[in-house]
């Protein structure tokens, strides 16, 4: 167990137990204290400050609670605490592995970043900034941002497209595919993040099932862009073989939780019918971590639901296997 404070207390029962402001995180408890009933910290899967510490982490959490431009149901500000806290209470051992992966790797969790007020644009010009000094400060760390809206995607991507020698691939799981190039009068809109790195990318889009005429006729135009369509996932498993097929050798994965179909995650600014289900997309996922350099991933646009836990749980899980996968060459049976 890595550390997980309190384990046998805090990770059964009510998440009202170890909820924001319980614990502090601005320095490690003292170990006189380190017994006592604490609730787990605010941190991911609620390990403590050594486990987490960002001089031995292998990983880093970036919270981004940023939400400015969402055209119909609001909440995803919410998304990167949501995620957070349901992340304390999931299991720790993975069947997938055999192990308590979190075992193998660290993961540091930053505080949340608290963005310009003064517009979308100003607003992803000091998330680039950011995230940039974020790549700087984490080396060769593994980044993982937690949005917010769609849009704190693009400055991200680019962040990481500055520092590559060879162009990279997104790898977007979306059910839509962001191509406009403004939406209601920014461009910098969540429905904008694509069209935002298109010309320093290339694209490869899975799960979409609404886009607009002008998006197909974007990525009609160019031979970077590849979108495949969810009815295409549920026929058979070629389309696994086919976004494989179009990913470059370094891969930064943009995860929209309403790429999921609304029966699993209903809690997002606008749910489309016909979504990825899990295993599926665990498949692809897991093939892209061994097959390709992922230099970065983002998990946006989970807008929780009061009294609706599934869905932050399921998003938390999923965050647990993108660092997992990260880090498999660690779990397997050399790794033990």
């Amino acid at each position: 167990m890595p550390n997980r404070r309190n384990d046998d207390h805090t990770s059964r029962g009510s998440p009202e137990v170890g909820a924001p402001g319980d614990h502090q995180r601005n320095g490690a408890t003292p170990e006189v204290l380190r017994d006592l009933p604490f609730g787990l910290p605010q941190t991911f899967l609620g390990v403590d400050e050594d486990a987490g510490a960002f001089e031995t982490a292998d990983a880093v959490l970036l919270p981004v609670p940023y939400e400015s431009t969402t055209s119909y149901g609001r909440g995803a500000k919410a998304g990167p605490a949501a995620i957070i806290d349901a992340s304390r209470y999931i299991e720790l051992y993975d069947q997938e592995f055999d192990c308590e992966p979190i075992d193998r790797y660290g993961v540091h969790t930053l505080p949340p970043v608290e963005l310009t007020r003064a517009g979308a644009t100003p607003a992803m010009q000091e998330l680039r900034e950011v995230h940039d000094a974020v790549l700087d400060a984490a080396g060769d760390r593994f980044v993982l941002m937690l949005g917010g809206e769609h849009s704190v995607s693009s400055p991200a991507i680019l962040s990481h497209a500055a520092r590559s020698e060879k162009r990279i691939s997104v790898l977007q799981f979306d059910a839509h595919a962001d191509l406009r190039a403004e939406y209601e009068g920014t461009a910098n809109s969540h429905a904008s993040a694509m069209a935002r790195v298109i010309d320093d990318v290339d694209l490869v889009g899975v799960g979409l099932r609404a886009v607009s005429l002008e998006e197909v006729e974007v990525a009609r135009s160019r031979d970077g862009i590849h979108l495949i369509w969810a009815d295409e996932m549920w026929q058979d498993d070629r389309w696994i073989d086919r976004a494989m097929e179009r990913l470059g050798d370094r891969v930064y994965i943009t995860f929209d939780v309403d790429y999921f179909d609304p029966s699993l995650v209903p809690s997002t600014g606008t749910p489309e019918p016909g979504g990825g289900d899990w295993y599926r997309t665990l498949r692809l996922l897991k093939r892209v971590f061994a097959e390709r350099t992922v230099v970065g991933c983002d998990v946006v646009e989970l807008a929780p639901t009061p009294g609706l836990h599934a869905p932050d749980f399921l998003v938390a899980k999923l965050v647990y296997k993108l660092f997992s996968y990260r880090f498999q060459r660690r779990l397997g049976p050399e790794g033990r």
